[in-house]
């Protein structure tokens, strides 16, 4: 008999190489090459029952209306996901292990199988398993359809007989096809079961719910035809010895990106939560120093988060570190604060926190770190119902921050009464509540924080 011939397919990628290399040729990557079995020739037509011959259209005449949204019964999934699931839209879900992605689905499915058929297709627990989480979560009396199976075929049959709405896979990496020989979980078990999962859902109008892994780096686990091939991607963000965790949409073909849904993890399952801002506010009985609020931008939705600093006596060699925000941009900022404001901290160490543990990446919180650090220096506090944002250039400039009438508004709302903000974003009504200090330069910004 002969001996299977064996490649070797990149983790990363889905490049292959017939020996074992170190260095992956088609990424680059180190270690990513793992053996497999390569596939015959045989199957080259297997994929001939998904081809739809579709005639060329002109693009005016084509009819093309709103997809219709159906709610999960979840707000925060919803705003995520761009107000409901689409039917024969394909979602990506990934996230760290044990942070709730299967807890969620679930919930979200026992709401939506008050309408419509739903079907939980679980490959890494058994069907008593599944049951007693909905027990823990509370769900008695669902009527989630559950089928424990990890071959695709006999998973696709499941879908004819069942003709679900809404179908759960968790997780497409323990699938495997029987027109592989390779091991569930390898690259081209992940893009043979992801592909076929994604024409059926077209085709039958099946929404279909992929789960899957991560790596340690937190990238969704196998080469990123995942996330090619499906309409919308979701990560699962958060630290799991806390109770918050975030929802974020990476890609979604039927709305907004970078839209962040929060929930809190309770006994029973992951609630959502309506004022994500108490979350990421220290409560501090008095204005402390060192500490400055922030109106950031996640997607759609302005989030007011604290920016602690804290500025100490350091040695010959001070140190920069930054948790939640970006270290180099941190180094940028007290470069300008020493000359365009005079402030000096070469012999300083500074420390820079984001409460929470939300990560910051837009320009738009400069501002708010540089008073946060300047009032720990100083050991001079902020007022009450003080916030502030802002991008800060090389030259001593405060540049507009995008969406700024949002970001006030949303600030007022929650009793925000002092703002220091750009003078492109000071708006042209005034806002009830709320006073506003437009700056046009750092200088300036400092200056009206000295004097209140």
């Amino acid at each position: 008999m002969a001996k299977d011939k064996s490649i070797y397919v990149c983790n990363e990628c889905g490049a292959s190489s017939p020996k074992w290399l170190g260095k992956c040729p088609g990424c680059g990557a180190w270690n990513t090459l793992v053996e497999s079995v390569a596939e015959a020739g045989g199957g080259k037509n297997r994929f001939q029952s998904l081809a739809r011959s579709q005639p060329v259209a002109t693009l005016s005449e084509i009819e093309a209306s709103d997809v219709a949204r159906t709610p999960t019964g979840i707000d925060e999934l919803d705003r995520v996901l761009g107000g409901g699931i689409v039917e024969g839209g394909v979602v990506l879900i990934g996230g760290d292990p044990g942070i709730g992605k299967s807890t969620l689905l679930l919930q979200a499915l026992d709401a939506l199988a008050r309408s419509m058929k739903t079907l939980y297709v679980s490959g890494e627990e058994s069907g008593a398993q599944v049951a007693l989480r909905s027990r823990r979560l509370g769900l008695d009396g669902s009527q989630v359809r559950v089928l424990a199976e990890i071959q695709l075929e006999r998973i696709l049959a499941a879908l004819e007989a069942e003709a679900p709405a809404v179908c759960v896979i968790d997780s497409i990496q323990t699938l495997y096809s029987e027109q592989l020989s390779s091991a569930p979980g390898s690259v081209a078990q992940v893009r043979e079961c992801a592909a076929h999962l994604t024409r059926t859902a077209k085709a039958t109008g099946t929404t279909v719910i992929l789960v899957g892994h991560v790596t340690k780096d937190g990238q969704l686990a196998g080469p990123r035809v995942l996330e090619h091939i499906v309409d919308t991607v979701l990560y699962f963000e958060g630290d799991t010895h806390s109770s918050f965790r975030l929802v974020r949409a990476i890609k979604n073909r039927f709305g907004a990106v970078n839209e962040i849904g929060v929930f809190a993890m309770t006994e029973r399952g992951l609630k959502g939560v309506a004022n994500p801002s108490a979350i990421f506010l220290s409560t501090h009985g008095e204005p402390v120093p060192g500490a400055c609020v922030l109106v950031t931008l996640e997607g759609t939705r302005p989030l007011l988060v604290e920016v602690q600093a804290l500025v100490d006596s350091g040695g010959p060699s001070p140190r920069r570190l930054s948790v939640g925000l970006e270290r180099d941009r941190l180094a940028m900022l007290l470069a300008v604060l020493h000359r365009h404001a005079g402030i000096a901290t070469f012999d300083q160490d500074v420390f820079v926190n984001a409460v929470g543990g939300v990560r910051i990446s837009e320009p738009a919180a400069d501002l708010a770190v540089m008073l946060a650090i300047q009032g720990s220096l100083r050991a001079k506090a902020l007022p009450r119902g003080f916030f502030a944002f802002g991008e800060v250039g090389l030259a001593g400039e405060v540049r507009p921050a995008p969406r700024g009438q949002e970001r006030l508004k949303e600030a007022a709302k929650l009793g925000f009464s002092v703002a220091v903000v750009p003078q492109a974003n000071a708006p042209k009504k005034p806002i009830e509540g709320l006073t506003i200090h437009a700056v046009e330069r750092v200088e300036q910004a400092i200056e009206i924080v000295r004097s209140l």
